[in-house]
């Protein structure tokens, strides 16, 4: 479903509008059918992005043919005025988008639907418009919103990090609990930081707490104060973590590793919004918001009776799980580039990889994650300063191509794991025997493209704005190269 939003169609016809009305009442979405000249009517009072009473959105404007003499052009023009974030889809045969036309109303159509429409063909136009909606809110967050060193080490084009910052943008201006699970080295404080920084507490103090690395005898201390005299050595009074973080965001990192009576601590400030300090019977009010994670299995825990199931639910309001680096090698190479970039800026040394290296890499299991890979580039940034690291010089557990055989590794790689772009300013190796360049470059150009309709959920007039050529000159070579939308 297009989530509360609704479905706009204009069309004159009485059969396919009562057609079309018994497709979307069977699919359950909601939906509103509408004359043009009422669409015209609707148009002239500029009512914005809400057509019907009840504040629902347009996710999905379907447009029927016209008797009248205006153009296409500007039919799409007061539908971007109207509902400007709606995809528009073209009921039959009827007008083409020119390719010289403002690119926002060539992207605003996408797809055509031929009548009668069956089932199936509707499920698929609805699930593009949801993913042009998706794409839509994405481009405005990072437009707007997002600058770029703040999420340097969530960079990558892989699903599982275009979730994640789906997820992200969602909940970041939302003030409720985020429990971000993942393991080790994944990036759980990258996150917390930019849900932080992306809220409306940004202002204000982000103190992080590892609940792990405290001694159990002190994280009481630690997270509430303590009073003078309160234990041997409280000299002075001092302030807790939530007093520091007031206003602001507490992240408690490692919460599976806290011991269970300051579980029970932490989950009556969640409910109480007020705690004590340590030696003291004076109540704090407090006001921060907790961002909670963890590389531990909870509901394990919860069922070996090593963490409370009430806090559990307290903390997992919204879940985000960071996904390991092995689940999406994809990134490796644009991962790359960004750490060796900062090291640079930051005077630490730089390093290139060769192709082979970077291909090697994609294959290894990374236990540690992002924080192996970048322990990794350090490493091979000190020992080869200004370098280009081939196969041979990486450590052996990296190397899963054979060294001998680095020159000639574009035949004995799977393509399902080759990368699809290098790092930044890296160099192409020629073979010793020779490359058939039209079939490399053939392949290439496959791999481009299909990643550009991957990034775009399949809307070709956006993966054509990526790959900067015309949406026509793109639809011949997938029919070319036997390539699908998504």
């Amino acid at each position: 479903m297009l989530y509360e939003k609704e479905i706009l169609v204009v069309e004159d016809n009485d059969v396919i509008r009562h057609d079309l009305h018994i497709v979307f009442d069977f699919l359950g979405e909601h939906s509103r059918i509408v004359s043009h000249q009422q669409w015209r009517q609707m148009c002239e009072r500029g009512k914005g992005p809400v057509s019907l009473e009840n504040g629902r959105e347009v996710g999905m404007l379907i447009l029927g043919h016209s008797d009248s003499v205006e153009s296409f052009k500007a039919q799409l023009e007061a539908v971007r005025g109207y509902c400007q974030e709606a995809p528009v889809v073209l009921l039959g045969e009827g007008p083409v988008v020119s390719d010289d036309w403002d690119p926002y109303l060539r992207h605003m159509v996408i797809d055509t639907l031929v009548l009668p429409v069956n089932y199936s063909e509707m499920i698929n136009v609805i699930h593009r418009a949801q993913r042009y909606t998706e794409a839509q809110q994405r481009h405005k967050i990072d437009k707007n919103q997002r600058p770029n060193h703040l999420f340097r080490s969530l960079v990558g084009t892989s699903r599982e990090v275009q979730n994640v910052r789906a997820m992200m943008a969602q909940v970041a201006e939302k003030d409720v609990t985020v429990l971000v699970e993942g393991e080790s080295g994944t990036g759980k404080e990258v996150v917390a930081r930019n849900l932080h920084f992306h809220s409306p507490r940004r202002d204000k103090p982000f103190v992080p707490v590892n609940c792990g690395a405290i001694p159990a005898e002190l994280l009481e201390s630690e997270l509430f104060g303590h009073e003078k005299g309160a234990f041997t050595g409280a000299i002075n009074s001092r302030a807790g973590r939530f007093e520091l973080a007031e206003g602001g965001t507490l992240f408690l990192d490692e919460i599976g590793d806290m011991p269970l009576h300051m579980q029970v601590k932490i989950l009556r400030v969640l409910q109480e919004k007020s705690y004590e300090r340590v030696g003291g019977n004076k109540a704090f009010k407090t006001n921060v918001r907790i961002i909670a994670a963890t590389h531990r299995n909870l509901e394990e825990m919860i069922s070996g009776g090593s963490f409370r199931e009430d806090l559990y639910y307290r903390l997992n309001v919204f879940p985000i799980e960071m996904p390991p680096l092995r689940d999406r090698a994809e990134d490796i190479p644009l991962l790359i580039s960004e750490l060796t970039a900062r090291m640079e800026s930051e005077k630490r040394g730089f390093v290139r990889f060769n192709s082979a290296a970077i291909l090697s890499l994609c294959n290894h299991p990374w236990p540690g994650n992002v924080r192996e890979l970048a322990n990794l580039v350090e490493r091979m940034a000190i020992m080869n300063p200004f370098g280009i690291v081939g196969v041979q010089d990486l450590p052996q557990r990296y190397r899963h191509i054979a060294a001998e055989s680095e020159d000639e590794f574009d035949s004995l790689v799977d393509e399902t794991r080759k990368p699809t772009v290098v790092g930044e300013g890296d160099i192409a190796l020629l073979p010793e025997n020779g490359i058939d360049l039209k079939e490399y470059m053939s392949g290439l150009e496959q791999s481009l493209i299909q990643q550009a309709l991957d990034n775009t959920g399949g809307v070709v007039a956006r993966a054509a704005e990526q790959l900067t050529i015309r949406r026509t000159t793109l639809v011949e070579k997938m029919r070319k190269y036997g390539l699908q939308r998504g």
